[in-house]
Parts: structure tokens; sequence; C-alpha cells
């Protein structure tokens, strides 16, 4: 069985964080492990705390899985501050190191900023040169390529931008564009390509920038190619939207099991 490692803060909920990456990770028939970086108090309206894991506790997560478990792919999500960004870039460069894929979490769906400038230039500074693929929403792509971005054309420039600052492939989310159709923009650095969706009218979209990250890393273990994985990982997220699950009294969560529900005509 392929494995996969999701390096990412605990989400209470359950909708995003380490939950959503290892739900993700098994609806792909990928076995998932999990580095814990932050414990987050949360429910579906919002977050009251967080809780840092030191950063010896998550370096020494990451080691001691890699001289364990053969990893196939590894997927990265929120991590705040300078000094567990430069814990994990320790850890993953001493490591024989499969794909990563890094879920850059500095902006919010709404905007709000998550991280400091100082922790975003460290971000790019130690990540981005280990990180085969980055997937930015629109916000994100924003503050990493310096530049306003209102049209796919301008995301096109925005993903060349980024992927000048180390990365190896980018994936610019264009959810929030605001266009006919949510459309992402796919680069290698040689090739464009652009990946539609149709709207699903839902308020219940919690954890969905960390479903599709994790769906990318698992398309990623299974062996298929950029573009087969980032493709693969749009349409699961899309139905995860579409079947989304009205838990709670703020925003509910994707359902990541949906296919495998619908297989075994298990009510949703």
């Amino acid at each position: 069985m392929k494995t996969a490692l999701t390096i990412a803060g605990s989400d209470a909920s359950g909708g995003a964080g380490i939950q959503a990456d290892l739900k993700t990770f098994q609806a792909h028939g990928v076995y998932g492990m999990s580095a814990i970086t932050a414990v987050t108090v949360q429910n579906t309206q919002k977050v009251y705390e967080v809780q840092e894991m030191t950063p010896d506790i998550v370096k020494g997560q990451i080691l001691r899985l890699f001289e364990d478990i053969e990893i196939h792919a590894v997927k990265i999500g929120m991590v705040s501050s300078i000094s567990l960004i430069r814990a994990i870039a320790d850890a993953l460069g001493a490591v024989a190191r499969p794909p990563v894929v890094l879920d850059p979490v500095m902006i919010s769906k709404s905007g709000y900023r998550l991280l400091r400038q100082d922790a975003q230039d460290a971000l790019v500074a130690h990540l981005f040169p280990l990180a085969e693929v980055v997937t930015p929403n629109i916000y994100e792509a924003e503050a990493l390529a310096g530049m306003a971005i209102g049209t796919v054309a301008q995301m096109r420039t925005a993903a060349e931008k980024i992927l000048a600052l180390g990365a190896t492939k980018v994936v610019v989310k264009g959810g929030h564009l605001g266009e006919a159709r949510a459309t992402d923009i796919i680069f290698d650095g040689r090739e464009f390509r652009s990946l539609e969706s149709r709207w699903v009218e839902t308020k219940n979209t919690h954890g969905t920038g960390c479903t599709f990250s994790s769906a990318v890393a698992a398309n990623l273990a299974l062996g298929r190619d950029f573009f087969d994985a980032v493709t693969r990982a749009k349409d699961y997220i899309t139905g995860a939207i579409a079947h989304s699950l009205d838990i709670g009294k703020g925003y509910g969560p994707t359902h990541h099991f949906y296919d495998l529900y619908a297989r075994a005509g298990l009510p949703e």
C-alpha cells in the first residue's frame, strides 16, 4: 500500500487540518500518517486558541517516521512560526524526500491574514525549495506574487512569479476569483493548463484547501503525474463539496467519503 504523511495542525472539529488530510488519504486508498504541528481549540464557527508543538517534537515525528516507513508523498499544511518552518525544513532536508505538496496556509478564504510577513518569508525561503507542488488560493497567490489578481490571465502571471520563488510546480486556485466557473491554473514551468468545475452553492466548505492539497499528495503517492494528480484532486474536491455535510452551527465540512458511501449504499 502507498503511504503519505501530513505535516499540519489538528482541527478539533474534524473538517480541516490533519483530520481532513487523513480522511482524504484513506479515501484514495493511501495509508496516512501525521506529524502534528499544533493543536487547535475550534469548532465549525471559529478558532478560539492554538497551541503549537515544540520544534523538536515536530522534527522528531517526521524523522522517526521516515526511518521506519517508506513514505511516498508528503503534504505540508499550516505552520505558523519561523521555528516550526525551519524544523520541518531540517527534517525533510535530512531524508530521501518523496514529492512534497505545500499548501501555503497564509490567508483565509475570507482574505484574513493568518501568517505574519516574516513567517511568510521563511516559508518561501525554507520550504518552497523542498516542495514539488505549491497550492495557493487567490489571496495567497497575490501575496506571494506581489500583484493583484482579477483575471485568469493574471493567475498565469502569478503562477510564473510563484515558481520563480523556488517551487517546481504550482496550482493557483481560482475559487475566489468570481468567474462563472471555478477555474484553477496549473503550471509545471513549461505548460499551463486550466481546470474548470461547476460552482456548488453551499456554505459548508470548511477544509476545502486542506482536502484538495491532500488529494494532490495522495495521487502523487499513487504514482500519477502532476497534471493527472491535480485533475483527479479537482474532481474529488468538487464532489466532496457537492456532498458537503451540514454539521455544526457554522461552516460544515466537505464529505471526504462521498464516493465510498454512494458505492456502499450508505445514507449521507
